[in-house]
């Protein structure tokens, strides 16, 4: 009577090895893609609220005009002043959110107000946390900017 072998062979095993590594190394790509984009669309999107609190800000401090980034948050629980006006979340107001970097600066004062303002959001590492940089102006207008952590109003406008 034949003694028949329970388990797996050490060759089975590495034949399961290599096809989950194979299936790894198509999936891990796509899967970045997807938080770069992800990311991008998280990006595009702050700089939409920026546009916002900037708005607000000039609106309810008009004597000011436009601001900084800092200033358009707050801690919370927030209370509004010309340096914190609540208008975005800690963590965008604090200049980083889902891999972007971003800054909002006012233009020169004119008459003690600021009238232009711009804002920028760019990746933290190009090519690993996005792949486009995306800014704006008092116009509302958002431009972005293919492979670069630099953009300005002469570059892509964002659909």
């Amino acid at each position: 009577m034949g003694h028949k072998q329970k388990g797996f062979s050490l060759i089975e095993l590495l034949i399961v090895v290599a096809i989950i590594l194979i299936i790894a190394a198509i999936a891990i790509p796509n899967l970045m893609r997807a938080r770069m984009s992800a990311n991008e669309a998280s990006a595009g999107g702050s700089i939409r609220s920026i546009n916002t609190g900037e708005v607000s800000y000039a609106a309810a401090y008009p004597t000011n005009g436009y601001t900084n980034l800092a200033s358009l948050g707050g801690a919370s629980p927030c209370t509004p002043s010309p340096t914190t006006a609540c208008f975005l979340d800690n963590v965008l107001a604090g200049g980083s959110k889902e891999g972007f970097t971003f800054t909002a600066t006012p233009g020169s004062a004119v008459n003690g107000m600021n009238t232009t303002y711009t804002s920028l959001g760019y990746p933290f590492a190009l090519n690993e946390t996005g792949t486009r940089s995306f800014c704006s102006d008092q116009t509302g207008v958002i431009f972005y900017n293919v492979n670069a952590v630099t953009c300005s109003n002469v570059n892509s406008v964002l659909q």
